[in-house]
């Protein structure tokens, strides 16, 4: 396994823009930074357990339908693509939606994120499983990604508090690099 690949990967799916990472910033914006890490402790604690979910069920799927992983990256793949351009068109004059940030909105919003059901039934398959099947080394890479997660949320947390404003002023270029980093991300699936 590509160790500096499978981080690269997970840091880039994690950190660029999706539906978590937007409520949290416009929680920070609307709530404050304490509301925003009662969602993300939420967020972060559904993502594990979709990650545990996704381990145990592509431990099976891959000994019983080992094509699936074709199909998983291709519309894994296409979702990217899909964020990337949403992400890059998307209209900084209106205004966010105010979200109630707090715990169980953030499990919950967490079921429903595609960008996170997609990713957490791709890596494990991708980049785990085709070199280790023993439990404890999926559920190393389990805890890996999570903490990797954990850190992509509070760094949207602490970088919505610190940089408001610039955000405000510079939002079109945030927005073309995190959607070329969607990009990249949707390629790293096929590497």
């Amino acid at each position: 396994m590509n160790i500096t690949s499978f981080v690269f990967y997970c840091f880039i799916v994690t950190f660029t823009p999706g539906p978590t990472n937007i409520i949290i910033l416009s929680t920070v914006h609307n709530s404050g930074t304490k509301k925003a890490m009662e969602y993300t402790y939420g967020a972060t604690i559904a993502f594990a357990f979709l990650l545990a979910i996704s381990a145990m069920l592509n431990t099976i799927l891959a000994t019983v339908i080992p094509k699936i992983l074709i199909v998983m990256q291709i519309l894994g793949s296409f979702y990217m693509l899909y964020l990337a351009y949403q992400v890059y068109k998307m209209d900084s004059s209106k205004p966010t939606v105010d979200h109630t940030g707090n715990f169980i909105t953030g499990f919950l919003t967490q079921f429903l994120n595609p960008k996170v059901i997609l990713f957490t039934l791709t890596v494990i398959p991708t980049y785990i499983l085709p070199y280790y099947v023993s439990m404890s080394t999926i559920t190393i890479g389990v805890v890996t990604i999570t903490v990797i997660g954990f850190l992509a949320f509070t760094t949207w947390v602490l970088f919505g508090a610190i940089f408001k404003e610039f955000l405000k002023k510079h939002k079109k270029v945030v927005n073309v690099l995190m959607a070329l980093f969607l990009v990249y991300a949707a390629i790293m699936i096929w590497v």
